[in-house]
């Protein structure tokens, strides 16, 4: 498929919106994909992202990003057995930065 990175289904481009799909690479981009992926991912998605990736990277991802929302973080972690103290964006620093950000 013209356009399109390798390996990735042409479904995806939906959750990428805002960027050049056409230059997506899993593996210079796969905190990017993944934190997308488990936001906005539908159950397909999620199957692709779980084939394609390993577990420990999506894991590593969950703890890591900032500004995945309170809901996903919670989810993701209970599924991937992660810690609530050990996702970045559950802690009380992340979440009043999240505040300021957006206060409605």
């Amino acid at each position: 498929m013209k356009n399109l990175p390798d390996d990735f289904p042409r479904s995806l481009k939906k959750y990428f919106w805002d960027t050049d799909f056409s230059k997506l690479n899993k593996n210079s981009h796969s905190q990017f994909i993944i934190g997308r992926i488990l936001e906005y991912g539908d159950e397909r998605a999620i199957k692709w992202l779980f084939k394609s990736f390993k577990r420990s990277e999506i894991g590593e991802t969950i703890e890591k990003r900032r500004n995945m929302s309170p809901l996903s973080a919670h989810y993701w972690g209970l599924i991937l057995s992660i810690p609530r103290d050990k996702i970045l964006c559950l802690q009380q620093q992340s979440q009043n930065k999240l505040q300021k950000t957006w206060p409605h």
